[in-house]
């Protein structure tokens, strides 16, 4: 009898030498148009209450040369840690104080967060050769989507709007991002190891914990707590225990961690004690998460809406797989149910388990229940979750997740170009088709509304008047963007932040106490006449940005 085989559907033609040239200058083009795009646009003004606010940061350190202590306005600054800050202490040193300088670190550290999911990729390819020599049975299609992933990984990391949109903005969204995909992807290479070789075993581990380390220096605490609560989340799914190298690595992965963070933890404590403890961990940390302190509310459910648009333009793409990845895990459960039900007949038991062992080893279903997609889903869930309970929440924050969600994507992509060479294209398509949206928005849109978001121009305008010197003063508003382009020229209060003045009075109160003959002020323009219409000063519109008037003051 001819042995009887379930058909696995039908496969795309192997790929000729001709078609295999042309994928790969495809693949040569997106890489150069991925660099160009991360590094495009870095020059329009600062933007928001953060990136003027952190490029400031940066700059003070840099100019006093103190790589431990953040100040702003030359008073302590304790909200974040210190790699951000690095990061634009370094571009400072190399290209000058800029726009383009404060934000290239989170623009290399997108593509940091990409080149980490190719290595992932790549990783998988390794092992399903290895896999292949060693068993003949190893399916042919799971092979052949593997052999791809890593490039299906790059495209779709790289072209998303969450991924493009942070890796461009002088904040530490991207700055955590990074070296925790960095740590899971090195921890899931060190998982599926096959053989204890340097490299995808021993070395892992270690950057594994390494990568923490720089994950606390990103953001604090959740550094270490998301990807060890990752870890165990997986664990839990793959109803497997941790090996004894892993639960011995603990001790000195910890310690590893811990040296890497002390470089900035240490000498930070050593210089302001408890002040540092108290405004960094107690303030930033605990009460940041457990109350709504700093004005950030948002429902529950807000992260589970953002996240799936970061996945755009991919958004069908990654709801279609986790589609298939709970159907597939009910698919499982109804598997292992029938083999309990059936006892009393041994056909129906022998029955049962070859059905049952034929849908198991269907390329889909292992595909769809593969580690990779087990880890994935639980390095999405647990960011997911842990911000869905915060007080204080801001879209940013649920940016480390985004990469899982990515791996999700890529996968099911690389399973729907297989079918035809049409796919393939289609999904080239959207691509770089994002690339090029980003690119004319960033040329043309944003750089026609930017004007209205920053005083940058307001203060070039005044200083091109010669007013270099004055003190710039708010009147009814707080301009954020000046933190940065009005750097030590603003009135602060005794915490340390700008001061808001409410009328003229309390201006010309203010230049009599520094006995300033003339200031700066930066007013909403339906409060103009305040100045204009003052007895006790004489004010000069110097420009306007169609939000924010620029009035020179003088006292009579």
């Amino acid at each position: 009898m001819k042995e009887m085989t379930k058909p696995e559907g039908k496969r795309q033609k192997p790929e000729t030498g001709r078609q295999k040239t042309e994928d790969r200058i495809v693949w040569i083009i997106f890489g150069l148009v991925v660099v160009f795009v991360y590094f495009f646009g870095l020059t329009i003004p600062l933007l928001g209450p953060d990136e003027p606010r952190y490029a400031q940061v940066a700059r003070e350190m840099f100019q006093k040369n103190d790589w431990i202590t953040p100040t702003l306005g030359g008073f302590d600054w304790f909200e974040k840690p210190s790699l951000l800050y690095w990061l634009q202490i370094v571009s400072y040193q190399l290209f000058g104080v800029s726009e383009f300088a404060a934000r290239f670190g989170s623009a290399l550290f997108g593509l940091g967060t990409i080149l980490s999911l190719w290595i992932l990729g790549r990783n998988l390819t390794a092992k399903d050769a290895e896999d292949a020599k060693e068993n003949q049975n190893t399916s042919s299609a799971l092979s052949t989507q593997h052999s791809a992933l890593s490039y299906w990984l790059a495209l779709v990391s790289a072209s998303s709007i969450g991924l493009l949109a942070f890796s461009r903005g002088a904040s530490f969204d991207i700055i955590l991002t990074f070296p925790i995909t960095a740590a899971l992807v090195a921890f899931f290479i060190f998982d599926q190891s096959n053989k204890r070789t340097l490299f995808t075993f021993h070395f892992s581990l270690f950057t594994f914990y390494f990568f923490i380390g720089v994950a606390l220096l990103a953001k604090g605490l959740v550094g270490i707590v998301f990807p060890l609560a990752i870890v165990a989340f997986y664990f839990v799914l793959s109803r497997k225990l941790p090996g004894k190298t892993f639960i011995f690595g603990l001790f000195w992965g910890t310690i590893l961690s811990l040296l890497v963070a002390s470089t900035w933890y240490l000498p930070m404590y050593l210089r302001h004690g408890w002040t540092f403890i108290d405004e960094f961990f107690i303030k930033h940390h605990f009460a940041r998460y457990a109350s709504n302190k700093y004005q950030h509310p948002q429902p529950f459910w807000f992260f589970w809406l953002v996240l799936p648009l970061m996945t755009i333009p991919w958004l069908p793409f990654f709801l279609a797989s986790m589609w298939d990845f709970f159907k597939i895990q009910d698919s499982r459960f109804k598997i292992q149910d029938s083999r309990f039900k059936i006892q009393d007949s041994r056909f129906k038991i022998q029955d049962s388990n070859f059905k049952a062992q034929n849908q198991e080893n269907s390329p889909r279903l292992r595909v769809s229940a593969s580690p990779l997609r087990l880890f994935a889903f639980s390095w999405l869930v647990v960011p997911l979750v842990f911000f869905s309970f915060s007080g204080s929440k801001l879209p940013g924050y649920i940016l480390p997740a985004l990469p899982a969600a990515l791996i999700l994507t890529a996968e099911y992509v690389s399973r729907f170009v297989q079918k035809s060479r049409s796919r393939k294209l289609f999904v080239h398509f959207i691509a770089f088709a994002m690339f090029a949206v980003v690119a004319v928005i960033l040329q043309f849109y944003v750089v026609s509304q930017v004007p209205t978001e920053t005083v940058k121009p307001l203060i070039e305008i005044a200083d091109a008047n010669g007013y270099t010197n004055e003190k710039v003063l708010n009147l009814n508003t707080i301009s954020h963007s000046a933190e940065f382009y009005a750097a030590n020229r603003l009135v602060r209060t005794d915490d340390g932040k700008q001061r808001r003045f409410f009328d003229a009075a309390e201006i010309v109160g203010e230049m009599k106490r520094e006995d300033a003959k003339s200031v700066l002020v930066l007013v909403p323009i339906q409060y103009l006449t305040q100045l204009t219409e003052s007895d006790p000063v004489e004010a000069k519109v110097l420009g306007d940005n169609t939000e924010l008037a620029i009035v020179l003051v003088r006292r009579k």
